[in-house]
C-alpha cells in the first residue's frame, strides 16, 4: 500500500495533508471490504439458522470423515485454511459459516457477490462477509496497479496471517462450472501472499455444496 501511494504522490513530498487524504481513501476501501464482527449477531444467527434450515429442508447432510479431516487441518500451526467452494445458492455462505462455527473451526471470512443491497451488505459484513471494493470494476491492469488492489492484497495477507478461515466461492449462480471473475480477483491475493512469503503455506479445502432443489 505504501508503494502505491508513494508512486502516485511523488510530487507532494509526503506532506501531512497528503498522508491524511491517503489514509481516508484506504479506510474507505477497507470499509467496503469488511466490517468488525458482531458477537451478538453471530450468536443470534447461530440460533436462528437451524430453525430456518429445518423449515427449508428435510435434512442437511455432512460427510463426518471429511469434516474430521478439516478439524485436524485447522489445528496445523501457522497455516491458514482456504475453502474453495462450489456455489449453488445465496444460502451457501450462511450455511457454510454455520457449519464451520458449530464444529469449532472458527468464524470464517466469506466472499459475497456484489449484487447485494446496502443494508444486507452491512449485515453480512458483521457476520463475516467480505466484498470486493468498488474500484474492482476497473480493467485488470488498472486494478492490478491501483490502490484498491493493494489494500485488498494487504487485507487478504492479514486474514491469512491471523489464521482466520477464508471461504472463496468459485462460481456465480446460476452460471456454474466456470470460474467467475470475482473468484479470480480473490484468488490472486492468496497466490501473492504465498509468493511473497506472507504465510509459509495454505491448506486448500475443496467444498461441494449440493441441493436436491436449490432454494
Amino acid at each position: 500500500v505504501q508503494d502505491v501511494t508513494s508512486s502516485q504522490d511523488s510530487g507532494s513530498g509526503g506532506d501531512e495533508g497528503s498522508r491524511r487524504r491517503w489514509k481516508e481513501q484506504i479506510c474507505q476501501i477497507l470499509g467496503e471490504i469488511q466490517a468488525p464482527l458482531s458477537p451478538l449477531l453471530l450468536r443470534l444467527c447461530h440460533w436462528l439458522l437451524p430453525k430456518l434450515l429445518t423449515r427449508l429442508f428435510l435434512s442437511v447432510q455432512l460427510h463426518r470423515g471429511q469434516l474430521e479431516m478439516v478439524q485436524r487441518a485447522a489445528r496445523t500451526p501457522e497455516v491458514p485454511l482456504v475453502f474453495l467452494c462450489s456455489h449453488q445458492s445465496q444460502l451457501d455462505g450462511p450455511l457454510l459459516s454455520f457449519v464451520l462455527l458449530s464444529q469449532g473451526i472458527g468464524v470464517p471470512r466469506v466472499t459475497v457477490g456484489a449484487r447485494t443491497s446496502p443494508r444486507l451488505r452491512s449485515l453480512l459484513q458483521r457476520l463475516g462477509g467480505i466484498f470486493l471494493p468498488s474500484g474492482m470494476a476497473q480493467t485488470w491492469s488498472d486494478w492490478d496497479e491501483g490502490l484498491p488492489g493493494a489494500v485488498l492484497d494487504a487485507y487478504v495477507q492479514e486474514v491469512l496471517q491471523s489464521r482466520q478461515p477464508l471461504v472463496l466461492f468459485l462460481e456465480e449462480p446460476p452460471a456454474a462450472l466456470q470460474l467467475a471473475d470475482p473468484a479470480r480477483r480473490w484468488l490472486l491475493p492468496v497466490l501473492r501472499a504465498l509468493r511473497d512469503g506472507a504465510v509459509p503455506d495454505v491448506l486448500i479445502v475443496p467444498v461441494g455444496i449440493a441441493y436436491d432443489v436449490a432454494p
